[in-house]
């Protein structure tokens, strides 16, 4: 009877812990600051099945959208709110994304698979995309056009910073080469993790960052120098010259639906 009596004490204990450990992870903050290897980083998590994840280029006029607040005004008269966006991809000059871009579900620019300098084609590139199904992806571009997925949305950026659990093949340890950069991958759990690093630091290091720390098997590179986020939470909302691509996480209000 004793033995029965414990038993049941410590499953109520060992569920209520867990209900515990469930609602902390519910109210903790998505974005927080880490500080790891020496340098600082911004980390955001959002899982796709509850947060509403989508990319931004022109507002319904045909403008580009080209910074945060004006982006945040247009989600605001559709009776949303925006959580958090980043710079998703690099662009032209005019604005124009360089490589692939999908927005709901129609194809704005083709995938750009030639050869030419900077890190865009640093290849293996990759794309960070939204499937139908709601579910989010980092994949290298070749396999990515190969698989002819149906998406939502899209955006091709590079180099790839982890690639199956592995570094990108040319990215060199210790490399004096080291810029403000920002970048995303995807766990095997399907949860988000967009970064910006708050200091420079070199691609290992931030490819490694997302590996052994973050545990992405597949992370892709969006930009840097440029690199700038919207965290209200983190009262961030980066100033900057006009972007190009942005990914956002949206919240739409009751009245919306």
């Amino acid at each position: 009877m004793l033995r029965v009596l414990s038993a049941l004490i410590f499953a109520v204990w060992l569920g209520q812990g867990m209900a515990a450990a469930e609602e902390e992870a519910a109210n903790k903050a998505p974005c927080e600051i880490l500080t790891a290897t020496g340098e600082s980083f911004l980390i955001c998590r959002f899982d796709p099945r509850k947060e509403e994840i989508r990319l931004f280029l022109r507002d319904p006029g045909g403008r580009y959208f080209r910074h945060f607040r004006h982006l945040k005004i247009e989600l605001e008269k559709r009776g949303e709110t925006l959580l958090f966006a980043m710079n998703a991809g690099m662009y032209h000059s005019d604005r124009s994304p360089v490589g692939l871009y999908v927005e709901n579900g129609e194809r704005l620019k083709k995938a750009n698979t030639n050869d030419g300098y900077g890190n865009f084609h640093l290849k293996p590139n990759g794309v960070f995309f939204i499937g139908e199904d709601g579910r989010a992806g980092v994949q290298e571009t070749a396999a990515f056009l190969e698989a002819e997925r149906k998406v939502r949305f899209a955006t091709q950026s590079g180099p790839m910073l982890v690639i199956g659990g592995k570094i990108h093949p040319r990215f060199i340890p210790d490399s004096p080469s080291r810029k403000r950069r920002n970048g995303v991958g995807v766990r095997s759990d399907g949860t988000v993790i967009f970064v910006l690093s708050d200091r420079p630091v070199s691609f290992d290091r931030f490819g490694r960052l997302f590996r052994d720390i973050l545990k992405t098997p597949n992370a892709l590179y969006l930009d840097g120098t440029i690199s700038r986020i919207h965290a209200p939470e983190l009262g961030r909302s980066d100033p900057g010259i006009a972007m190009g691509p942005i990914v956002a996480v949206i919240r739409k209000s009751p009245t919306s639906e």
